[in-house]
């Protein structure tokens, strides 16, 4: 055989096929979707909540308001409904400005400070963010607020402005952020990133399962009757959820645990999580077989974006926002984050990979039912 030949051979055609196309959904996937970091950074909703009744509280709060980089900045909040709303992943940075803030500020005092607080368990692109704009607000308010602000209310008091210019100076010095961060997620890259790689692990796991099992129920027609078989396929993928989830879960415990009682919970979620994302990429195989890959590909591709993991739904594109209503691996990746590091509503995510989940099996009965003819079983074949 010529190498010319082996080229044309359906192997060697698949290869080069794969090849190309894998460049173009990865790259076509990731390389828009990734540019709402920092472009859509704006799109983070935050809250400022000012009890101060003197001025200086007002005057931070109005500037911070017109500053801010941030086009949803809530202020109708009291202080304890805006961390119900931040522990839940509603709002991603809480600003308060306590009642006694002018006071102190006016009579020196070392406590006068802000309260900013963030929500770790989430994207870490949205923490780190915070981490820069808290740092940012500090600067500012301590170098620009305290100097121009202060000197103009000490003068009014009838302090000499040389006076009042170094009891700004010092004022500013005595201003401090107090920076609160719930849902604190443990040092090392692996603990940020454990949703995503358990999520991950399920759903290619699923995808490449689906592939697998729909190819043994094609073989096996004319041994049992498609309604048995797909139960079997059915029972066989709730099988192997449950035994797969505990090696992933095993090796990320060994690499860092996170408590027994977590464990078997998140057991519970991730055999959830593969049983539905099998039921996800099977709609595609069931209905096109081994072509249908083709399709999951780009799917898996887009929610590595639209899982959640790497931003949240008000920083991503239409495209990915509208998936991750559908994804398994979204609601996935926020029931992690809620389980191992606290935040959010578990629940609320499982109840709707459930419905994503229901959806899909519903679809590929109707696949099955439709599209999969009935083969007459037979002693000869049964045996």
């Amino acid at each position: 055989m010529k190498f010319k030949n082996f080229l044309k051979t359906k192997g060697a055609r698949g290869a080069i096929f794969m090849g190309i196309f894998y460049q173009i959904a990865m790259l076509v996937s990731f390389m828009p979707g990734y540019t709402a970091i920092p472009n859509n950074i704006d799109q983070l909703p935050i809250a400022i909540i000012n009890d101060d009744a003197g001025k200086v509280g007002a005057t931070i709060a109005e500037q911070l308001g017109g500053n801010l980089p941030f086009e949803e900045i809530t202020t109708d909040l009291t202080n304890k409904q805006a961390l119900k709303q931040l522990d839940e992943n509603d709002i991603k940075l809480v600003i308060h400005i306590p009642e006694t803030f002018s006071e102190d500020v006016m009579n020196g005092e070392a406590s006068s400070s802000i309260d900013f607080t963030i929500n770790e368990a989430g994207p870490t692109v949205v923490s780190s963010t915070m981490d820069s704009v808290v740092s940012e607000i500090s600067t500012t308010l301590s170098k620009q607020f305290a100097e121009q602000y202060a000197t103009g209310v000490l003068v009014n008091l009838n302090v000499p402005e040389e006076q009042a210019a170094a009891m700004a100076t010092a004022m500013q010095n005595q201003f401090t952020e107090n920076v609160v961060k719930i849902n604190e997620i443990p040092p090392g890259m692996h603990n940020a990133m454990a949703p995503m790689f358990l999520t991950m692990a399920g759903y290619v796991g699923a995808m490449i399962g689906a592939m697998q099992l729909v190819g043994a129920f094609r073989a096996s027609r004319g041994k049992a009757s498609k309604i048995k078989l797909f139960i079997y396929m059915q029972l066989t993928a709730l099988l192997i959820g449950i035994v797969a989830t505990v090696v992933g879960l095993g090796i990320t415990y060994l690499v860092d645990g996170h408590g027994i009682e977590t464990f078997f919970t998140l057991w519970g979620h991730h055999a959830l999580s593969y049983f539905v994302s099998f039921q996800f990429t099977s709609i595609f195989i069931l209905a096109f077989g081994e072509t249908g890959m083709i399709l999951n590909i780009p799917f898996l591709l887009m929610q590595t974006i639209a899982n959640g993991a790497a931003m949240t739904r008000e920083m991503m594109y239409v495209p990915y926002e509208w998936l991750s209503h559908i994804s398994p691996m979204y609601y996935s990746v926020q029931a992690d984050f809620a389980i191992m590091y606290g935040g959010g509503d578990a629940s609320a995510s499982h109840l709707s990979m459930l419905l994503v989940g229901l959806g899909a099996l519903v679809i590929n009965i109707g696949i099955v039912r439709v599209f999969h003819k009935n083969v007459p079983v037979t002693a000869e074949s049964i045996a």
